[in-house]
């Protein structure tokens, strides 16, 4: 903190200053010891019918500006999507898992990477666009997961109603409103799971999830099963995207050696509860269609 900030008669900044003993670090240099433990941003609790304000009005660090030429609040909204974790890890013990930039940023680099036979086809800029765009609404809305009881008709309308706040009310008087309008469409071409684009990056969204399923299995060290998510590669749609998937199983095979371990993609008979089966269906029942074979 600098001496000018000290100096200027705020009470809040010079109560941190007097307070926060010198730290040493490892090489010598010395600090100021944390007060605050400003990284952690809880999970917005509105009461009664979901709505943006509501949530807005839990921002501890203030409502974005709106209506302004200045894309600055929309900037501050995205941080958000650095520290709102990815729920369904919780359930098992993972608080301090990925967040949801964190996963949107892995499925860009792989969008990048589109076999041949898919490459051609594609618009691969969209593509790594709408990767990063197409779980943007999870600033406010939070991560919502197939087993939190929220029905799918109410998680879109707080995503789309999320997705305009952003667009319009932050972004409606940057550039034209150009930027904002071209993000709400790229989003919605993800909902609406029309084209191509949309069903390869809903298949990167699936595999992306299966990479962090494998990795916080081996990380566990063969003590944490995670297997109930492997449910989604039953819902990979492209060839291509299912070929990578099958290769991810493999290996996921290979680590767990023939001990016991649930096949989420197998349903129940993989070891997946009936009523948790319920539940995932249900949640990408509005998803691409996988192919019959």
């Amino acid at each position: 903190m600098s001496p000018s900030v000290a100096e200027s008669g705020a009470d809040a900044q010079e109560t941190v200053v007097s307070i926060a003993p010198q730290v040493v670090s490892e090489n010598g240099t010395k600090g100021q010891e944390p007060v605050f433990d400003v990284d952690i941003v809880p999970i917005p609790k509105v009461e009664g019918p979901w709505t943006v304000e509501k949530v807005l009005d839990t921002i501890s660090t203030g409502k974005p500006a709106e209506g302004s030429s200045s894309p600055i609040g929309y900037f501050h909204i995205l941080e958000r999507l650095k520290t709102t974790k990815r729920e369904g890890w919780r359930r098992f013990g993972i608080q301090r898992g990925e967040s949801i930039s964190d996963h949107m940023y892995r499925m860009s680099l792989i969008s990048m990477c589109a076999p041949p036979s898919l490459a051609g086809k594609l618009d691969l800029h969209k593509c790594m666009k709408m990767c990063l765009i197409h779980d943007m609404a999870e600033s406010l809305v939070g991560d919502i997961t197939p087993v939190d009881g929220v029905e799918k008709p109410e998680k879109s309308r707080r995503e789309a109603t999320t997705m305009d706040y952003i667009t319009k009310r932050l972004l409606g008087n940057f550039e034209g409103g150009n930027v904002g309008e071209d993000i709400r469409a790229i989003w919605q071409e993800y909902e609406d799971s029309q084209t191509l684009e949309s069903h390869y990056v809903h298949d990167i969204d699936k595999l992306e999830l299966l990479l962090q399923m494998v990795e916080y299995e081996k990380r566990g060290q063969g003590k944490l099963d995670l297997g109930e998510f492997a449910y989604v590669k039953t819902r990979i749609v492209l060839d291509e995207v299912q070929a990578w998937a099958e290769d991810l199983m493999k290996e996921r095979e290979a680590f767990w050696d023939g001990h016991a371990h649930v096949h989420g993609d197998e349903g129940v008979e993989g070891g997946v509860a009936p009523e948790k089966l319920s539940m995932q269906t249900a949640y990408y029942a509005d998803g691409p269609k996988p192919k019959d074979k």
